[in-house]
């Protein structure tokens, strides 16, 4: 180990977070989580004996960078959208696949259910991940239990021991409808997506429009959820802080600094469209939040006024999201298209204050395509830059793309389904 790596593991904090091993070329070849960074970090530096792939993994380390978060779990959510946006070598090579899991809810069911699993199949259920590490998010699970009931088998409709303590909606008796348990499951998708934060906010809102309209039950019952939230935190998740201090991500730093923008993009938007031959055109709007992909915040349309012009798809998509001021306004918006599609779009966010750039890959939506930025400058002119593979801002833009290009196909596919079945 060189010095300046060294005097840089010497300020490891105690603390949970996500650390980030480089090689010699500044790529990012493994993303790991820690309860505390100091102690983690350090054992791969150690001389006690690994086994013959991580001896390898730390032959090849020549940096090491981490983020600080407020609880394990924080690092756990983490973890997983940076190994989804980075696709370190090492973490395929040293992974376990039966570590691996996702939480499956089978929201497509008039009675949903939560299970794990290590491998999601395209059955129209809910999947949530996937997590290096299953006990503790089983733990975290268990935990959201008591705040959020739900069911861990398919509904029967019969009274249980799990019924008398509390951990099913209780429909088996009357305590709830199918409907409102819906609602509350994707209150806990959201939570384990990682959109706590606005989370806690909606419920406080609930609390009050409920109480102020006199629906009492409903209110004490989001005040119940949001007591529950707050004491979660002490025993091992989540704050009503910021998901993670994102001055930290490098992609998000360099994007405000490329940018000019005054600070570090909290909500980027990503927008793709799809069709075939003009038919069942639709749109898909992706949102990244602090850096991690928020899929509550996910919208989708179907065009209305163009079949296959594209531009007209782009232009019609971002106006009719414009006008719902009640979502969020984005600090970044990214288009998949080039100079022709970020000029039409100007126009439409200027008057908003709206950022927008464009990625031109020239259809290639595959996760390692080159990543070509189209960058509006002053004077209507507009700059490029070819990115390398490597860099921060390339691997968070290409995630970004490749959920927006995943979500419209994934709509138009449902589209064309059903026009097949009319």
């Amino acid at each position: 180990m060189d010095m300046a790596l060294k005097q840089k593991l010497s300020k490891l904090p105690a603390s949970p977070g996500v650390y980030f091993h480089k090689n010699a070329a500044g790529e990012v070849i493994y993303v790991g989580k820690a309860a505390v960074l100091k102690n983690r970090v350090r054992q791969y530096f150690q001389k006690s004996k690994k086994d013959a792939k991580t001896e390898a993994l730390v032959r090849e380390i020549a940096d090491t960078d981490w983020i600080v978060v407020d609880t394990e779990m924080d690092a756990l959510f983490l973890e997983s959208e940076m190994i989804k946006r980075y696709m370190p070598k090492w973490n395929i090579l040293l992974r376990d696949d039966k570590t691996v899991s996702y939480v499956k809810i089978t929201m497509n069911e008039e009675v949903p259910y939560l299970s794990f699993t290590r491998t999601p199949v395209d059955d129209k259920a809910t999947y949530i991940g996937p997590f290096y590490g299953k006990l503790a998010v089983d733990k975290a699970v268990r935990l959201l239990r008591r705040i959020f009931p739900y069911y861990n088998k398919p509904y029967t409709g019969h009274k249980t021991l799990d019924t008398d303590l509390n951990l099913t909606p209780g429909i088996e008796v009357g305590k709830t409808t199918p409907k409102e348990y819906k609602h509350n499951l994707k209150n806990l998708i959201r939570y384990l997506e990682g959109d706590r934060e606005k989370l806690l906010i909606d419920l406080k809102k609930t609390m009050k429009t409920e109480a102020a309209a006199g629906n009492y039950e409903k209110a004490a019952k989001a005040r119940d959820q949001l007591m529950g939230l707050e004491e979660l935190k002490k025993k091992i998740v989540f704050s009503d802080k910021e998901f993670l201090d994102i001055s930290s991500d490098q992609a998000l730093k360099q994007l405000q600094e490329l940018l000019k923008l005054d600070k570090p993009p909290r909500r980027i938007e990503g927008y793709d469209i799809s069709h075939q031959s003009g038919e069942n055109t639709v749109g898909s709007m992706v949102v990244f939040i602090n850096g991690a992909s928020a899929r509550n915040e996910y919208r989708k349309f179907k065009v209305r006024t163009s079949k296959s012009d594209d531009l007209k798809s782009m232009k019609e998509v971002i106006t009719r999201r414009l006008k719902h001021q009640e979502w969020d306004f984005p600090d970044l918006i990214i288009l998949d298209g080039g100079i022709t599609q970020v000029n039409a779009i100007l126009p439409i966010v200027e008057p908003f204050g709206i950022p927008v750039i464009g990625r031109d890959k020239s259809g290639d939506h595959s996760h390692n395509a080159p990543v070509k930025l189209v960058i509006p400058e002053s004077q209507g002119k507009m700059s490029f830059l070819n990115l390398p593979d490597s860099s921060h801002i390339a691997r968070l833009i290409a995630r970004i793309d490749e959920e927006a290009h995943r979500f419209a196909i994934t709509y138009h596919s449902l589209l064309k389904r059903k026009s097949m079945l009319k």
